[in-house]
Order: structure tokens, then C-alpha cells, then sequence
């Protein structure tokens, strides 16, 4: 897969331990990036991806534990990361929990679980990164989203999820439009259906889910230095998928 060259680069990726942002720190590492692997709870899995991503090129690569519900673990992410490999001049939002469950059916804690690892951790960890970037005029931020949150998917189940996603997109542009001098660039990728997910609906675009490698393409394309006009911009991997209720 081709993309740019990220030596110089410190990346961080939010729950990159497993799944799809371990894919996509690996890509970043790939490209010559350092490389911050964050996990939670998951830390024997994050250190096996911190050797991995130093075998496929990564100068220098640090393991970070947080929670980015909480401002102060937060801080301490970012300071942790600062020391061992430089400031972060990337960060990938990716952790986000979710709840498969009618919204009727959802106690409050789970609400806020989800809502705050979407939401709140996006806004948490893009507001450490911010002063940063804006000192060294230069920053790029990638979002995760997914794909509902522009087709105007009603669904009862699964809705925390769903509307912390379309948050995150509004927080997306909205600050793409309040970094717009500072030479940052604030963007989203939003999948549906990703190799990895727990389920599979019975029909699929193309007839597959979205691999790794397509949900990191467009990841690493907003990263690159060279786009530096496109900000506030969503790109939905999904393969042409349209609700059958929109």
C-alpha cells in the first residue's frame, strides 16, 4: 500500500493495542513515523505492537496507558508520549466504545461510556494536542467516525454510538474552521463494516467488509504534509452503502 513518508513524525493512535488502530499505527510505522501505542487496559498487547511496529520501521516507538475520558489521565498520556519520542504532531482518534442494545434497554453508565469514549475522549485528547501544534504551526488530527453519521441512520439500536459519532463529525468541522490559520488540518475517515467487526450484515457493499488497508489509506492521505488544504473533511469508507430506512 502506498502513502506518504512520515519520517520525522510522531503519531499517536487512541486504542491502538487492537484492532483497527493497531492496523493503522502499523501503517504509520510502515512510513517511518515514531510511534505512540495507546491502550487502557490491553498493555501486554500494546507492547507486542510497539515491537512489531519497530520490525517494520518505526525509529522509535513508546507504549502509553489512559483513559480519555479523564482530563488528567489524558495529560499524563500526552506528557508520557512527549518524553519518550517528541511532541505529537499527529493523533489519530480512534477508541470508541459501543452498546448493540435498544436505547430503551441502556442504563445510564453505559450511555456515558459510550458517549465519552467517542465524544469526549476526541475532544479530550485533540484539546492536549491543540497548543502544540498551533506553537509549531503544524498538526494533523484524523477522526474516526462511521458511516451513518451523513446518511441520517434512525436506529433505536446501538443510538449512544450512533450519536456520538455524528458529534464527532460536527467537532470535526468545527474545528477545522477554528485551526484553519495554524497550518493544522482536523479531518474524519468513517468506516461501516470493517474486517474485524463482531458481525456482519447479510448483505455488504461489494460484497465484503472494508479491509484494514481501506479504512488506513484515507487515514494516511490526511496525515501526509502535502495535504494541507483539505480540512473539516469526512470520507466514508463504506462502499457505497445506503440504509435501507433512509
Amino acid at each position: 500500500m502506498d502513502g506518504p513518508d512520515l519520517t520525522d513524525r510522531t503519531v499517536l493512535v487512541t486504542g491502538s493495542a487492537r484492532g483497527v488502530g493497531r492496523e493503522l499505527l502499523l501503517a504509520a510505522a510502515d512510513r517511518g513515523a515514531r510511534v505512540a501505542v495507546h491502550y487502557h487496559t490491553s498493555a501486554d498487547a500494546a507492547r507486542d505492537v510497539a515491537e512489531l511496529a519497530a520490525e517494520r520501521g518505526a525509529p522509535a516507538t513508546t507504549t502509553v496507558q489512559g483513559d480519555v475520558t479523564d482530563p488528567e489521565s489524558v495529560d499524563g498520556m500526552f506528557a508520557a508520549v512527549e518524553s519518550d519520542l517528541g511532541p505529537v504532531d499527529s493523533l489519530v482518534n480512534n477508541v470508541g466504545d459501543f452498546a448493540p442494545v435498544h436505547w430503551a434497554e441502556l442504563d445510564v453508565d453505559t450511555w456515558r461510556r459510550v458517549v465519552d469514549t467517542n465524544l469526549t475522549g476526541t475532544y479530550l485528547c485533540s484539546r492536549r494536542a491543540l497548543p502544540g501544534m498551533r506553537e509549531r504551526g503544524f498538526g494533523r488530527i484524523v477522526n474516526i467516525g462511521y458511516a451513518s453519521a451523513e446518511k441520517g441512520l434512525v436506529d433505536p439500536v446501538n443510538f449512544p454510538y450512533f450519536a456520538a459519532k455524528a458529534g464527532v463529525l460536527m467537532f470535526t468541522r468545527m474545528l477545522a474552521a477554528d485551526t484553519q490559520d495554524d497550518g493544522i488540518t482536523v479531518n474524519a475517515v468513517s468506516p461501516y463494516v470493517v474486517e474485524n467487526s463482531a458481525e456482519f450484515p447479510d448483505e455488504l457493499p461489494r460484497g465484503r467488509p472494508a479491509s484494514f488497508d481501506d479504512v488506513a489509506r484515507p487515514v494516511l492521505f490526511f496525515l501526509a504534509r502535502e495535504t494541507e488544504y483539505l480540512s473539516g473533511e469526512n470520507v466514508e469508507v463504506d462502499g457505497g452503502w445506503l440504509p435501507e430506512d433512509v
